[in-house]
């Protein structure tokens, strides 16, 4: 079983589809506030969940590889939504564990320049949210957040296929009620 795993979980990632990982936060739970470093339009800056949080809720995505087939359709998917994001007070923000430069290109390439992705280089953000692969912990896994503006969990949506993360992200935050944006 463990030779399979070893050979499968590669072509997994090869296609963008995670193994599941061990938990994810409870609703309701406060999420880790960092920052780390992030491009968007490959333009690299430093990303604060605490700055962005004080303009509203915010979607938080791990994927785990970019380029990589299912993460290059997820982020296309979040640019496709941005507006319909946008138009519910939400940003969104990916998270990785590949490098700055990296990410740089995907943010220009796959995001198409309409959110923020972050690196995650030394898996700390990955680890805080749960978020790690347990056969693959050098990967993030598939799994989304929405934080309300008041810091607490308030959804999250965890899956091998790309495909419902953006429906089931802005579903959640169209959702939120006028008290989870109270600080």
């Amino acid at each position: 079983m463990a030779r399979g795993l070893r050979v499968v979980a590669p072509m997994m990632l090869a296609f963008g589809i995670a193994l599941p990982a061990a938990a994810a936060l409870d609703i309701g739970a406060p999420a880790p506030k960092f920052s780390a470093p992030a491009a968007l339009d490959g333009k690299p800056f430093t990303y604060s969940l605490g700055d962005a949080l004080q303009k509203g809720p915010v979607v938080l995505y791990f994927f785990p590889a970019a380029f990589s087939t299912g993460c290059s359709m997820e982020a296309h998917a979040f640019a496709e939504a941005i507006e319909d994001f946008k138009a519910a007070g939400a940003t969104v923000i990916g998270v990785s564990t590949d490098d700055p430069e990296t990410l740089g290109k995907f943010s220009s390439q796959s995001c198409q320049g309409k959110f923020p992705v972050a690196s995650d280089e030394t898996r700390a953000i990955s680890k805080s949210f749960d978020a790690l692969m347990q056969t693959r912990p050098d990967y993030a896994n598939r799994i989304s957040y929405v934080i309300s503006p008041n810091g607490a969990i308030a959804f999250y949506y965890q899956s091998l296929n790309p495909a419902k993360h953006v429906e089931k992200m802005l579903a959640a935050v169209k959702e939120l009620s006028p008290a989870d944006g109270k600080k």
